[in-house]
């Protein structure tokens, strides 16, 4: 069997196998063995608005390109991520891709190594071999990565999967991988790119074949386009079904192979073989499927860009704004023995991205570090794609690029540490649902549970960031009446019968809702209730506005501001969805739409 062949799995645990001696067994997961009825959760359409989060503070010298001597003697920090904009401000923190002079990892005694690497299986085999030298009793091993960074929505599906090897070598609750912290966000980076039509009526994509990493970031961006349109999701990479959007793993989980098989597709005529799947099940035909579209992001989008016409954005990042922070991944076990390189660390890096968020100078440095680190295009390229480009062909336009950088500000309010909103907890639970319902791969099957939030996050090591400048962090205006709708999602929430009383089993659905309210944080909000034509229609109405108020006195109790609520009203009785005259129909009628206003 070709390596592109297999899932991310089993690709992923061969590769630990092989390099890191992971587990005594490889898990194969054939998805072709195992088939799933594609999926479909609640609807909610999303838009975008753009966020400002400067503040001014004293501008710091630039470092220079020269090797720092200073840090020689210091254990030495290697650090893998992609070539992803939003992790510029770490890059530049370190004046490239190895600590040089005069930077502020310099400065605060820090000795780091930057490596470029867009294999997510390789990431994890570079981690694993930090992991086998920890655990001989080197506090700060020379092999391997100490860490890596990737989109924190990918981060259920990675440190799940990998701590299952981790409990299968060295037994369970030995060792643990943890998110650490976040530096950045994409801002429209990740993306699907797909034809217009998908922009324009969600409900083409049924049928499609999209390219993408399976189990990441923009896998998510996707799958979260496809339930905000009321689209099922084929979750086996091996089937087709032609009443839902379905994927195909990108070869070595390498986002920028994502792009390159869309382009093959289309100009090569390049095609997937697939078993034909109906509610299910197996129909005994292979499908030769061409690939439609893809997920990806920055350089990704621009080859796609270049490559092909009549493509375009379909939706992104800008979309959800919150769901994609860059994470960064390490060893618990290491962390707590190296508290303050940590915290150093850290602190290093947000002094660097508020400089980044103030000063064009530092932007500029930090686009000229990035490409020398990424090893690909020029200073101008990154720059130009950190702020976001538009462009235009064949009279179709597209939006490319798009990152902003956390200052220590930011991810204390991301982590819901200053105002007790958790951005990334809502981002990962979410995902988490995802994988648990959608079951990619056979995620179910091979790996024993997802790592809830509490033990795969650790932000305790931040607090040992002392003596630094925070800066501001963006916070969201509600004071201004919104105009228009940028988002509107009916939601099935069970009540008492006659009553405005949540049913306890609605909580679930009422904390989905909170999860994409809080990820679509710039929208003011519109609640309407609606019920069937039980009862008489002056009833109707109050208990519609009253189910609608229940809604919204929930979410208030869950965090998000009372000011944020711009309209509440009850239509009773009088906009049905459905036929009154069944069961069934009555269900559909009595619902709760929820409007994103800006």
């Amino acid at each position: 069997m070709k390596w592109s062949n297999l899932t991310f799995f089993s690709k992923a645990l061969i590769t630990l196998v092989v390099a890191g001696a992971i587990g005594s067994a490889v898990y194969f997961l054939s998805p072709g063995l195992r088939v799933d009825e594609s999926k479909s959760l609640g609807k909610l359409d999303v838009s975008d608005k753009d966020v400002n989060n400067v503040v001014t503070s004293a501008e710091l010298p630039l470092p220079e390109a020269e090797p720092s001597s200073a840090i020689a003697s210091k254990p030495l920090i290697r650090i893998a991520g992609y070539a992803w904009n939003a992790q510029s401000g770490i890059i530049v923190a370190n004046g490239g891709s190895k600590t040089t002079r005069g930077s502020l990892m310099e400065k605060n005694g820090i000795n780091l190594e930057l490596i470029r690497q867009d294999w997510l299986s390789e990431l994890r085999n570079q981690q694993m071999k930090f992991i086998e030298e920890f655990d001989k009793g080197n506090n700060t091993p020379k092999e391997g990565v100490a860490a890596i960074m990737i989109m924190g929505d990918g981060a259920p599906f990675y440190i799940s999967s990998a701590q299952q090897a981790l409990d299968d070598k060295y037994g369970a609750g030995k060792y643990q991988l943890q998110v650490l912290g976040a530096i950045g966000l994409s801002y429209g980076e990740d993306k699907v790119i797909g034809p217009p039509s998908w922009k324009m009526n969600p409900q083409s994509m049924k049928g499609a074949l999209i390219s993408t990493v399976i189990g990441d970031g923009d896998w998510v961006v996707a799958v979260n386009y496809a339930f905000a349109n009321g689209l099922k999701v084929n979750p086996d990479p091996a089937t087709y079904d032609a009443e839902a959007v379905n994927f195909v793993a990108a070869e070595n989980d390498d986002y920028i192979e994502a792009s390159k098989a869309l382009i093959k597709s289309q100009t090569q005529d390049y095609t997937v073989p697939l078993k034909e799947v109906k509610s299910g099940k197996l129909t005994g035909k292979t499908i030769n499927k061409k690939i439609d579209g893809c997920a990806t992001w920055t350089p990704g989008d621009k080859m796609v860009f270049d490559a092909l016409n009549g493509f375009t954005d379909v939706v992104s990042t800008k979309e959800f704004n919150n769901q994609m922070p860059t994470t960064v991944i390490g060893l618990k076990q290491w962390a707590d023995a190296n508290k303050s390189l940590v915290a150093d660390l850290f602190k290093a890096t947000f002094l660097a991205t508020n400089q980044m968020k103030q000063y064009d100078s530092w932007r500029k440095k930090a686009a000229e570090t990035a490409a020398a680190n990424f090893k690909q295009e020029n200073g101008d390229y990154w720059y130009n794609m950190f702020k976001g480009q538009q462009g235009e062909k064949g009279g179709i336009s597209y939006n490319m690029g798009g990152s902003r950088v956390f200052n220590l500000a930011d991810c204390n309010q991301y982590f819901g540490t200053t105002d007790g909103v958790n951005r990334y907890k809502a981002v990962y639970d979410q995902v988490s649902r995802y994988l648990k319902e959608l079951n990619p791969g056979g995620f179910n099957q091979n790996v024993k549970r997802i790592v809830p939030y509490d033990e795969a996050v650790n932000i305790s090591y931040l607090k040992g960031i002392t003596n630094i400048d925070a800066g501001a962090t963006y916070t969201a205006d509600y004071t201004k009446k919104a105009t228009s709708v940028m988002a509107s999602g009916e939601w099935r929430i069970n009540f008492e019968s006659g009553r405005a009383t949540i049913r306890p089993e609605a909580k679930d659905v009422l904390e989905q809702i909170y999860n994409l309210l809080v990820q679509a944080e710039d929208s003011k909000l519109e609640l309407v209730g609606h019920t069937d034509n039980t009862g008489t229609q002056d009833g109707n109405y109050a208990l519609s506005t009253a189910r609608a108020e229940a809604v919204k006195n929930f979410l208030i109790q869950k965090g998000i501001p009372s000011s944020r609520f711009q309209k509440i009203d009850g239509k009773g009785q009088d906009e049905p969805v459905a036929d009154n005259t069944t069961a069934a129909g009555k269900a559909k009628n009595r619902r709760v739409v929820i409007a994103l206003l800006k």
